[in-house]
């Protein structure tokens, strides 16, 4: 059965009208939000170096020069070190976000 092109960009309108009426609602605090793009960064330099990590853990194993297994032992323990970091920061996100939408919830709105 063929998808009605008609229909999804219909559903990508509504979508898009629907993010756009959200945006709108939040009222954002620039040191927030400032906030929140520090966290994501944060994570995303973590993820990038265990990108590296994965990437010299994988050389060293493919080598089988037996210095370089031993070498990956350190390298899978900064990994499981820096898995826990990303969990820790996304945590600290996620209570932040709460905190910051149940707060703005407790704002009184302007009606203009």
């Amino acid at each position: 059965m063929a998808k009605n092109p008609t229909n999804s960009s219909s559903n990508k309108k509504k979508l898009k009208q629907q993010a756009k009426q959200d945006s709108e609602d939040v009222n954002g605090d620039p040191e927030i939000w400032a906030s929140f793009d520090q966290s994501f960064k944060q994570v995303q330099s973590v993820l990038d170096r265990n990108r590296v990590l994965i990437q010299q853990v994988n050389d060293n194993h493919q080598s089988k020069i037996p210095h370089n297994m031993i070498e990956n032992v350190a390298l899978i323990q900064e990994l499981n070190g820096n898995i826990s970091k990303v969990v820790s920061l996304y945590s600290d996100l996620s209570s932040n976000f709460s905190t910051a939408f149940h707060n703005d919830d407790e704002q009184p709105k302007n009606s203009d």
